[in-house]
């Protein structure tokens, strides 16, 4: 199985504080050990910069993303994206523009989304989308 990580995985588990006992960490860490393949995106990547301060935690995000496929969304993925958003829409999910994204390149790539962000198994009631369950 390919897992692509969500930025609030990541962000769980490379706190300097102790990661929550989450199971989505957990999956995340055995997936590494095990050797598993892991996606992701410039926009996952950005969002964790963004959200860390400091040089120091700069240099550790970018070390350790240095190693992972990197996605680029093409035009492809924002039109289905923009589908999967509407479709959505009409059964009362909203979903915000980049978790569209995120989850057509899951569903056009057969990737597992690993998140701890509940908006994605809405999503996938609606789509193709598989999400990582515990």
């Amino acid at each position: 199985m390919s897992l692509f990580v969500d930025t609030s995985v990541w962000s769980l588990a490379l706190r300097r504080d102790r990661p929550p006992s989450s199971p989505q960490v957990a999956a995340l860490l055995k997936a590494i050990e095990s050797g598993e393949l892991l996606v992701t995106t410039g926009l996952v990547l950005q969002e964790l910069l963004q959200g860390f301060t400091g040089p120091k935690a700069r240099a550790q995000i970018l070390q350790r993303f240095s190693s992972l496929p990197l996605l680029m969304p093409d035009r492809v993925d924002h039109v289905e994206a923009a589908t999967l958003r509407n479709i959505c829409r009409r059964h009362g999910v909203q979903v915000g523009t980049i978790d569209a994204v995120l989850a057509q390149m899951c569903i056009r790539h057969n990737l597992v989304m690993l998140s701890d962000d509940h908006d994605f198994q809405r999503i996938a009631t609606h789509s193709a989308l598989r999400v990582w369950e515990s």
